[in-house]
């Protein structure tokens, strides 16, 4: 063999040294790898460690056990080798038992299940997963128990309040400082014009301590002349005159006001409804003369012996009567 063909067979037999042989090749391949066995091995102790974990609370509370939310098993079982294991392998490495979950299961422990409580009660039913503060909300039925013994509180305590201490009496009440004035004029229109003229008396306390006198209809223009000019009474100021419909009857009240003396009396006149005609006193006050006419246009009260009667306020041929109770406007929008 020369020298040139010694020279061309040189570089091939360094190539087929360097080139590695195909058994090798495999082994190196199938040799993991330092890091890679570094990482699976703590893995795996960690998945172990969460599982004898989640087994010894089981073990030790089942009833905290029993309320575990579903998903949380799952999470603690999960192997490194299947997708998503290394988040699984986390999860179950944290505490399964939180703070919620063992304050659950304290009051758990501590307060037996209600019997009412049908999810309690019914046999193979788990508890409630909700919220501690869910359940805490009062349901319809506890609100309106709260409400009525606050309501029986509170009365109980208005009774309470409101009861007289055994052997104590009620202070007798003490009369009107207008009583006595009242019945000093009652009794001068009873002497003057009969019993009958008088329907009733009154001192109203929440007007004032006002005397109220009623007289009858048929002698008010006589009762009229006498508060007017006796000297008992020098009630020579019409203040004020209106009517009222009390639905069962009209009344028209006269305040009336002794400008020497400064006493004052409330006089009412009670008539029907049918036919409501109340004698005038425009003669006796002519103060009286337009309020009477107001009234009888609002109310329909009629008013004999009145100078000018007729409306003041509606139309000549106004249909009805505005302030009446038993009123129906013709047009709804008026």
């Amino acid at each position: 063999m020369s020298d040139e063909q010694k020279k061309d067979m040189l570089p091939k037999a360094d190539e087929e040294a360097v080139k590695p042989k195909e058994g090798e090749t495999a082994a190196e391949e199938a040799k993991p790898e330092p890091e890679a066995q570094a990482s699976e091995q703590p893995e795996s102790k960690a998945a172990e460690a969460a599982e004898a974990q989640a087994q010894a609370p089981q073990e030790q509370k089942p009833a905290a056990s029993a309320e575990t939310p579903e998903g949380a098993a799952p999470a603690a079982a999960a192997k490194p080798d299947e997708p998503g294991g290394e988040a699984g392998t986390e999860a179950s490495a944290k505490p399964e038992a939180t703070p919620r979950r063992r304050a659950r299961a304290a009051a758990d422990a501590a307060d037996p299940a209600d019997p009412a409580d049908p999810a309690a009660a019914a046999p193979g039913k788990e508890p409630s997963d909700a919220p501690a503060a869910e359940r805490a909300v009062p349901s319809d039925a506890e609100k309106e128990a709260k409400a009525k013994a606050a309501a029986e509180a509170r009365a109980a305590r208005a009774n309470a309040r409101a009861k007289k201490p055994e052997g104590e009496e009620a202070a007798p009440k003490q009369p009107s400082p207008n009583q006595p004035r009242l019945d000093q004029w009652v009794a001068l229109l009873k002497a003057q014009h009969g019993d009958a003229a008088v329907e009733e008396a009154f001192v109203n306390e929440k007007d004032g301590h006002l005397p109220y006198i009623v007289i009858k209809s048929e002698l008010w223009p006589a009762a009229a002349e006498q508060l007017r000019d006796d000297s008992e009474f020098r009630m020579n100021y019409l203040r004020n005159v209106s009517g009222v419909d009390q639905e069962t009857h009209m009344e028209v009240a006269y305040h009336l006001l002794a400008l020497d003396t400064k006493h004052e009396v409330c006089i009412k006149v009670k008539t029907n409804r049918e036919a409501p005609s109340i004698p005038s006193v425009t003669p006796i006050w002519p103060t009286a003369n337009w309020n009477e006419r107001e009234i009888y246009d609002l109310l329909g009260i009629d008013f004999p012996g009145h100078p000018d009667l007729r409306r003041i306020m509606m139309a000549d041929d106004w249909v009805g009567h505005p302030l009446r109770k038993d009123y129906e406007p013709l047009d709804p929008e008026v």
